[in-house]
């Protein structure tokens, strides 16, 4: 192993960082009972996204959707899209299996497991319409920042399963990781900003208690939206 060739060097991006949590009853009776039903299990084949909701329709992929209130919500006000969302915490899958059954949503789908290994394996190219990251953990510390989500590489794998006019949104209420993010996307060749550099709040993110709560008083978020360029 040369001095370059470290364990670091060689660490595979991954979506997430394991973390325990203590799940209530609900949640694991939610993964118990509704997981096979709203779910999807991971496996090395491209996921048929009309077979799997039953009609074509628009297609937006959600990385880590946290407790999944904000997830449920947008499926539930845009019934005309179909919605994929990946999580590997308990806690949160259990919450938003609970809320798909609570609001009858037919619309969304749920996988716990790696993101990362989701769309290389199960994502085919140019198969999504739209890619949500919201409030991705920004690692403060400058030493952890190689553990940021948002990355050249995972930019460029995301690149290849948008389709061209397909559209990456970030979100994060830290401004150096929305410096990040705005760099990281500004090199992607593929994509172009919406905005001169950040972008207004589009209408279908809602707000979240914690975000609202971090308005009042005074702290900032930022909205990083670009797209696929189309092919000419």
């Amino acid at each position: 192993m040369t001095n370059t060739d470290t364990p670091e060097k060689r660490r595979p991006i991954r979506s997430f960082v394991l973390r325990q949590g203590r799940m209530s009853v609900a949640q694991t009776r939610a993964l118990e009972t509704l997981l096979p039903r709203h779910g999807i299990p991971f496996q090395e084949a491209l996921l048929d996204f009309d077979a799997t909701f039953g009609r074509p329709a628009p297609k937006i992929l959600e990385i880590g959707f946290g407790m999944g209130d904000s997830t449920a919500k947008i499926a539930a006000e845009h019934p005309g899209n179909d919605y994929l969302g990946i999580e590997v915490h308990g806690p949160g899958v259990g919450s938003l299996l609970n809320q798909i059954e609570a609001l009858g949503l037919t619309n969304l789908r749920v996988m716990q497991h790696d993101a990362v290994e989701v769309l290389r394996h199960m994502i085919a190219p140019a198969s999504l319409d739209g890619i949500h990251i919201f409030f991705p953990d920004p690692w403060h510390k400058k030493k952890h920042n190689k553990r940021r989500l948002i990355q050249p590489e995972l930019v460029a794998l995301l690149c290849g399963k948008l389709k061209p006019g397909g559209y990456l949104h970030a979100a994060t209420d830290w401004q150096e990781y929305a410096e990040h993010i705005l760099a990281v996307l500004s090199a992607e060749s593929r994509l172009t900003n919406t905005a001169t550099d950040y972008a207004p709040k589009p209408d279908y993110r809602p707000l979240t208690k914690f975000e609202q709560r971090g308005i009042n008083l005074g702290h900032g978020v930022w909205d990083i939206v670009f797209r696929k360029i189309q092919q000419t």
